[in-house]
């Protein structure tokens, strides 16, 4: 929706809301903020609040620490579950004191992108992400468990699914909040759950995310349960994605949909799906950027491991989904919902338009079941498997110059260092597998 400033000032007036979160997403993708009381709503506005770079993971130095909030009026939004002192939100991008955007502002690395796909002649990049999430227990304190709420499976129903009633508040609250639900669902395993919405140009899209994120922790803790958006919170039971479904538009044609072609894609969509291909062990690190997204990562349990595509099958890393039309699209299946949305997108659409500038060629498409080839079958098939673990991730991309140039001198080397200290955390530690197999055989 389109907001103006007055309108923003009046609502707040009308609507007795006392406090405003100038919201923005560090380099992680976590969700920070500076809460400003309605007193100050005039100077937000007038792009004049300041905060503290150096104390973003991420962002700069101490001795370079002043950056301003630009507020985004589109996203002004109050929150439905804050009654009394209400509390309204602002998505901000990121300014240096001189004016110029911040080069490690993860929205607007994806607005960079962007630009250069409509250079490209493509007006819209549309997304229609779809973030599964565990709901556990928590204890007296309020502390998680690993105590799963229910014991439900894919599409169950109460009372095998307790998560329920959680989910349809979480939907309430979202379509309060401008949201378009188009399904919700138990998913495969216990205490997974699925709610998707409505594809959305790419920044909003983006944006949706987070905001789910924060309504998903928020309704969850008010019934008691902790919401986690890890990727493989429990070991034998399938982890939870984020599947990507994308297309490029120029004006209101779908530039991936060609009539006269026996499976409805264009040579574009075609050469985008190439790209990302291509790509994707460099966008890996992005898309999957925690030690434990290569948890998931792994066969057996439906997560899509390698790089191939395919039209009648859900193994491979990119699957055409039946619609056509304005909805040809490509699902983007590997990227998890740890991922900063923002860089995840970004990554993606370069990989893409790198194949279209390019005309890359796709390579035939996979249509068995690649989990139960050999590693043999595979190798002879041409399909290649994601990086095993953030180490390899990281290398990979590291070795991807177009994708590097999207990130950016200042997100790439932050960011490489980030995973690089947690790579190193976690290789060191002693983790309890190994005192189980080793403390008494030696």
């Amino acid at each position: 929706m389109t907001y103006t400033r007055e309108d923003i000032t009046r609502i707040a007036k009308e609507q007795n809301v006392r406090f405003i979160r100038l919201q923005f997403t560090d380099l992680l993708g976590s969700i920070k903020n500076v809460e400003i009381p309605f007193s100050q709503l005039q100077k937000a506005l007038d792009n004049k609040m300041m905060f503290d770079g150096s104390s973003i993971e991420g962002y700069v130095r101490i001795e370079e620490s002043d950056m301003y909030l630009y507020p985004d009026l589109s996203t002004w939004v109050i929150f439905p579950w804050v009654t009394e002192n209400k509390v309204a939100r602002l998505i901000c991008d990121i300014y240096m004191p001189d004016g110029t955007p911040f080069a490690g502002d993860p929205r607007g690395i994806l607005k960079r992108t962007l630009q250069e796909a409509e250079d490209m002649g493509y007006s819209t990049m549309n997304v229609g992400p779809e973030p599964e999430f565990f709901l556990f227990q928590t204890d007296d304190k309020g502390n998680p468990t690993m105590e799963l709420n229910d014991q439900g499976g894919y599409f169950d129903l109460a009372p095998t699914d307790l998560g329920e009633n959680c989910r349809r508040d979480i939907v309430l609250m979202l379509e309060e909040m401008g949201f378009e639900i188009e399904a919700s669902h138990h998913e495969v395993a216990p205490g997974q759950h699925e709610i998707d919405f409505k594809y959305a140009p790419a920044i909003k899209a983006a944006d949706q995310i987070q905001t789910f994120k924060l309504v998903v922790k928020t309704i969850a803790r008010q019934h008691g349960l902790h919401a986690t958006f890890m990727p493989k919170p429990l070991f034998g039971m399938n982890g939870s994605g984020m599947h990507c479904h994308q297309s490029l538009f120029r004006g209101n044609e779908n530039a991936f949909y060609d009539a006269n072609d026996k499976l409805g894609l264009s040579n574009e969509a075609r050469h985008y799906m190439a790209g990302v291909l291509k790509h994707a062990r460099g966008i890996a690190a992005i898309t999957n950027p925690t030690v434990n997204s290569y948890k998931r990562l792994v066969p057996g349990y439906e997560a899509p491991c390698y790089v191939a595509w395919s039209a009648s099958n859900r193994s491979p890393m990119i699957r055409i989904p039946a619609s056509r039309g304005l909805s040809t699209r490509i699902e983007v299946r590997n990227p998890d919902p740890a991922a900063n949305p923002y860089l995840a997108l970004a990554v993606m659409l370069k990989a893409g338009l790198d194949g279209i500038a390019n005309k890359l060629p796709i390579p035939a498409p996979v249509d068995r079941n690649i989990y139960v080839m050999s590693e043999e079958e595979r190798l002879e098939a041409g399909i290649p498997s994601l990086p095993i673990n953030i180490k390899e991730a990281l290398t990979e991309l590291l070795r991807d110059d177009i994708i590097c140039d999207v990130l950016g001198d200042h997100a790439l080397s932050h960011f490489y260092e980030l995973k690089e200290i947690e790579w190193d955390m976690y290789r060191t530690q002693v983790h309890q597998w190994e005192r189980d197999q080793y403390l008494t055989m030696y």
